[in-house]
C-alpha cells in the first residue's frame, strides 16, 4: 500500500481527500500546515504530498519549496501535487518553478485524483485497485 501525506488547512478537506484515498487503497497520513508536514516528511516514508497552497503557519509555496532545498535526498524529490481552489490557469505558470510535481484544483474527486496520481505513477508506483 502506498502513502499519501495530505496537507491542508480545513479538516473537511483532508476528510474528503482521506476518504478519496482510501476507495484507492492509499494509506494517508495528514497534517493542517507545511510545518508539521515538514515533521512527518523528516520521520516517514511519504510516496506522494497533496498539498494545499493557502494555510497559516507555513503555506504550501513555502513548504514545497523547502522540501526542494533543504529535505535530504530521496525525500527532496517526492511527488508534490498542488491542491487549490485557484483557476489553473492563475496558477499554472508558477507552479513547476516552485517545485511542484502536478496541480488538482478543487472541488476534488475520484476521477480527478485518480488522473493527477496516474500521470506520477511511473515515479512514484501508485495504482488503484478501482481501475
Amino acid at each position: 500500500m502506498k502513502t499519501i501525506l495530505i496537507v491542508d488547512d480545513i479538516f473537511m478537506n483532508r476528510l474528503l481527500l482521506r476518504e478519496i484515498a482510501k476507495k484507492m487503497n492509499l494509506q494517508c497520513l495528514e497534517a493542517p500546515n507545511g510545518k508539521e508536514a515538514i515533521e512527518i516528511l523528516r520521520r516517514e516514508e511519504v510516496d506522494v504530498v497533496l498539498m494545499d497552497i493557502e494555510m497559516p503557519v507555513m503555506n504550501g509555496l513555502e513548504t514545497t519549496q523547502y522540501i526542494r532545498e533543504h529535505m535530504p535526498q530521496p525525500k527532496r524529490g517526492v511527488p508534490v501535487v498542488a491542491i487549490t481552489a485557484h483557476a489553473p490557469s492563475e496558477f499554472i505558470e508558477s507552479y513547476h518553478n516552485i517545485g511542484f510535481t502536478q496541480f488538482m484544483s478543487k472541488p476534488y474527486s475520484i476521477d480527478k485524483m485518480m488522473q493527477v496520481l496516474s500521470e506520477i505513477d511511473g515515479r512514484a508506483g501508485l495504482q488503484s485497485n478501482n481501475q
